[in-house]
């Protein structure tokens, strides 16, 4: 009988982040973890997929099997180290369910089938589609687990071969507010920080990065840090008390939403006790001073009012930050899946600018990625954004892809925003997206709200294609699965959180005949027969390799350059940093180490947000900012989210990660050890709620929210009172009892402003202990209330109340004036009473009108949101300008009910035309009321009235903001709703 010869340095389950090993003057030393279940016959190159860290290791072959792997010592990322996750799934590759075949729906069966056979049925639909209802028609759908050969591969399918503005990737879910939040405050992607910058740094900051366990190895430099002579102060802002909140010098655990007040907060105690650079800003930033305006409305008391926090802690986490020489902060889901995303990111970038922390050793920012090649989707434009960051709003950006593909600048789809992945699944369940190619993702169990992806997976009349290597609950519902290579099964690069590239060689073939993903998508593109204007192949590349060859040449001259490296040097050393050029040959870590941003028009990869409605800035606003060259400031105000605890649904819900488990578990559940130390979904309790509820460690417990209800046993930790967390890593394909478990069953499908990126940080439910054996059937998964108006409404629930109140309040408003309503605060005949009314009168027709916008359009995720924000806005400005109607008057005239025989809101239907035209009709609402503040203006200002000419500008401001989101979401909406019919 044949002897195994197993090597295990470590037991990484126990273990997690195995022995100290200490710094030494900047140096992290090597220790090479390792586990393998029998002598490999081979050691074959390649990087861990199972984070975003990017750990180089070896995998150890044996008769064509993986059989264990080993971390690489001389790579820069890791020095040999390995977490939980990089160590054991590995498993997955030798499971026995592997799709091996394709398979095609016949008579509601998935039944074996062939490749051309199932090719030729995905091409013949392509072209049926493309040909009646052009290539708007078709979405795909992709991962942050690709390689960027394949990312870029099918980017330049869809950009340039079909035309499709519909791609994205389950990045989106992840961290589009990463990118998001760099575009915004650098005018680009790409990482201002280093994992070097640890090493260095005097203080770190993690705000919503529970980095013990999402980024084990890095968490592991951190801690040798800190147990090395000169450790770094550590701050922690999470609502739980995780393993790297237990580490932390000082653990904040603000409320769950209230991230922007909390950084608001430490911005107007770094800029009051003087803790700033003011050179750094004069010479190098734009903005200081509305920054310093928003935030001087956050001072200690109101931050802890709204934030739950203790004064004394905040002010600590000011001093450590404001007292450090050299700053390293990072952020992840708890900021970029909470409200606000962007707006809270970007203060994060803001407290390390305004304190000079930047492009130096030690001081960087680290917006960090969840998934393995996330940062690669956004790179090659498989997400939606162009190709090597450049600007889809940006003409010469257009032309330089155009000649770089040689294809007619007009087929690259640049007429709109890109669409974002929870639109494009809004737009399949309206019926204008009637194919999906969805690859190597499990949106069944990752997207929010899965009783509605559900019903939009099956939905009659979408042809759904599922590319994956295991039959996924999302492979269920499709119409052609096509078998595919992972990890170890194929040759291509990733480039991890820190801009390092590293290669992962081919070690095992794949099983049965499956495929890499890349070869699919040349064998689509083929039998397509894409053709660039000259008619050769419009994709000419046919290995990974040329991929990659081809790739370098999009990258050139733009910020992640990648002209320096090839195969061969990336083969047998360490990972290479981006840009790698013939300025920086051998990579470069610190990145904008000369101070320098790419701020200009014509680099910038997007002009800017508003960041609290997202309304888009236009290249001439942005070019009159003159930021060129220097870093963005922008402030963010606070703003509440949409759904809060009330008497039926009184506890937050948060969702995220542990560390034995990768998203929807594909991989890491088909690992035994991994799966037996973490095999279900669990609730985690307050103890004094727990007490309440009369819950011990380990009861079965149901979590209701407005639209479903998932059942798990209780864990009672230490997470603030109120709030509940749920790891969302647990579907059905492994499921026994036929109980909800799925933390989505919960979470809410809506969308930040700004990067589009889900709110899964956020949603009010109840808890309530089970007895018994509980078990309901997945039939019943989406709970009591479904996807309608009155869960909508509920969903409002006070804030709208509230707003009701509001505009209530100022209706006598409009009854002052009569006979006498024309003459002035002296008596004499005065047409500002009359412009006034017609003010009042417009921003009250603005309330109606979002009031009725929001109720017909409830099944648009984003259009309640910017509704009852635009709500609150005006009944605000009649609550301003209601002291001048006492001093002025108020006109009799009832010139804007002519209006009212113009729009027609909410009556023109339901649907994507519908949403159109009333969107049309708000924008010029809107205008409306904005002509009447601007010609109100220069009559305060003939008046000399300081404190009306201050309420008109305030009124300006938000009409304005309120214009800007119109225009872009009726440029997004168009060419979709116009040509595309639904």
């Amino acid at each position: 009988m044949k002897r195994l010869r197993m090597t295990i340095t470590r037991d990484s389950i126990k273990d997690i982040w195995g022995e100290r090993t200490l710094h030494n003057e900047g140096t992290w030393p090597e220790r090479v973890d390792e586990r393998t279940l029998d002598a490999p016959d081979d050691w074959v190159q390649s990087t861990c997929l199972l984070c975003s860290n990017g750990c180089a290791l070896d995998i150890g072959v044996k008769d064509g099997k993986i059989v264990g792997v080993r971390g690489r010592k001389e790579d820069v990322v890791n020095k040999g180290r390995l977490g939980p996750k990089g160590l054991h799934g590995w498993e997955a590759n030798n499971s026995a369910d592997r799709l091996t075949h394709p398979l095609i729906r016949q008579d509601g069966e998935l039944k074996p089938a062939t490749w051309d056979e199932a090719m030729e049925l995905i091409v013949n639909r392509t072209r049926e589609l493309r040909d009646r209802y052009t290539a708007s028609s078709i979405g795909f759908y992709t991962s942050g687990q690709l390689y960027l050969e394949e990312y870029y591969t099918l980017g330049v399918i869809g950009k340039a071969g079909l035309g499709t503005p519909h791609m994205d990737g389950n990045t989106r879910l992840c961290t589009a507010t990463s990118a998001a939040a760099l575009k915004e405050t650098f005018g680009s992607d790409g990482q201002p920080g280093s994992y070097f910058d640890i090493d260095v740094a005097d203080t770190i900051l993690h705000v919503g990065h529970n980095i013990s366990n999402t980024d084990t190895v890095l968490w592991m430099r951190i801690l040798d840090r800190r147990a090395a002579p000169n450790p770094p102060k550590l701050v922690v802002i999470d609502p739980r008390e995780t393993a790297t909140a237990k580490e932390a010098d000082i653990h904040l655990a603000p409320k769950v939403g209230t991230n922007v007040v909390l950084l608001n907060g430490l911005l107007y105690l770094l800029i009051k006790n003087g803790q700033i650079d003011r050179e750094f800003i004069a010479e190098h930033t734009i903005g200081f001073e509305d920054l310093e305006h928003t935030v001087a409305a956050y001072p200690p008391e109101r931050v802890a009012e709204i934030t739950g926090l203790d004064i004394a802690k905040l002010q600590a986490a000011a001093d450590a930050i404001g007292q450090a020489e050299r700053l390293i902060s990072t952020a992840l889901q708890g900021v970029y899946q909470s409200n606000q995303a962007t707006a809270a990111a970007v203060q994060i970038n803001n407290i390390n600018l305004i304190r000079g922390m930047i492009g130096r050793p030690g001081c960087g920012i680290l917006q960090m990625n969840g998934q393995p090649t996330a940062q690669n989707t956004r790179e090659t434009g498989a997400d939606g954004d162009l190709p090597a960051f450049r600007n889809w709003d940006n003409e010469d950006h257009i032309q330089e892809l155009a000649a770089l593909w040689n294809v007619d600048p007009a087929i690259i789809p640049h007429w709109a925003p890109p669409t974002h992945a929870l639109n494009i699944f809004h737009l399949v369940e309206s019926g204008s997206i009637r194919m999906l190619w969805i690859s190597a993702t499990n949106p069944a169990v990752s997207m929010p709200d899965l009783n509605k992806i559900r019903n939009i997976l099956e939905k009659e009349g979408l042809f759904l294609v599922v590319q994956d290597a295991f039959m996924t609950e999302t492979a269920a519902y499709a119409d052609v699965v096509l078998p595919a290579a992972i990890w170890g099964e194929k040759t291509g690069c990733s480039t991890n959180v820190d801009r390092t590239v590293h290669i992962s060689h081919k070690a095992i073939e794949p099983p049965g005949e499956a495929k890499a993903d890349l070869d699919i998508f040349l064998d689509f593109a083929r039998r397509m027969d894409f053709r660039d204007k000259d008619g050769q192949p419009l994709i000419k590349w046919h290995t990974p390799e040329e991929a990659f060859e081809a790739w370098k040449a999009c990258t050139r001259g733009r910020p992640c350059d990648y002209t320096g490296l090839s195969y061969a040097k990336l083969t047998g050393g360490s990972g290479i940093a981006w840009p790698c050029n013939e300025q920086y040959p051998e990579g470069h870590h610190q990145l904008y180490s000369d101070l320098q941003f790419p701020t200009t028009d014509e680099q910038c990869e997007t002009y800017g947000h508003d960041l609290l409605t997202g309304g888009a800035v236009t290249q001439d606003e942005f070019r009159a900012r003159a930021a060129n060259g220097r870093a963005i400031l922008k402030p963010a105000e606070f703003e509440p989210h949409m759904e809060v605890p009330d008497e039926d649904y009184p506890m937050w819900l948060s969702t995220g990660r542990v560390v034995y488990h990768f998203h929807t578990r594909t991989k890491t559940g088909r690992s035994p050890e991994l799966q037996n130390k973490e095999p279900d979904a669990f609730v985690q309790l307050n103890p004094q709620d727990a007490e309440a509820l009369d819950i011990e460690e380990g009861d079965m417990v149901r979590v209701t929210s407005r639209r479903g209800k998932a059942m798990a046993p209780a864990r009672v930790r230490d997470i603030r009172r109120g709030h509940v967390f749920m790891p969302f890593h647990f579907g059905y394909w492994d499921e026994k009892d036929g109980r909800p478990r799925a933390a989505n069953e919960l979470t809410i499908f809506e969308w930040d402003p700004v990067s589009k990126q889900p709110t899964f940080k956020y949603a009010a439910v109840r808890i309530e202990k089970l007895t018994g054996h509980a078990t309901e059937q997945k039939a019943n998964q989406a709970g009591e209330s479904g996807h309608n108006k009155e869960r909508r409404d509920s969903a409002l629930g006070s804030v709208l109340s509230e707003l009701k109140q509001a505009v209530a309040s100022h209706a006598h408003v409009s009854e002052k004036g009569g006979p006498q309503g024309n003459m002035g605060n002296e008596g004499v005949p005065s047409h500002v009473a009359d412009y006034l009314q017609l003010l009042i009168q417009s921003e009250k027709r603005l309330i109606r009108a979002y009031e009725a916008v929001k109720q017909t359009h409830s099944n648009v995720p984003d259009i309640a949101p910017e509704c009852t924000l635009f709500t609150k806005w005006s009944s605000e400005a009649i609550e301003r300008l209601e002291p001048f109607a006492d001093k002025y008057g108020l006109g009799s005239t009832n010139e804007a009910g002519r209006l009212d025989q113009l729009f027609d809101f909410g009556g023109k239907g339901k649907g994507s035309f519908a949403l159109l035209r009333d969107l049309h009709d708000l924008w010029l609402l809107v205008n409306e009321s904005m002509i009447s503040v601007i010609a109100l203006s220069q009559a305060a200002q003939a008046l000399r009235d300081e404190a009306f000419l201050e309420a008109l500008r305030k009124t300006l401001h938000t009409n304005e903001r309120q214009r800007k989101w119109f225009l872009t979401r009726i440029k997004q909406a168009a060419p979709q709703s116009l040509i595309v019919p639904s």
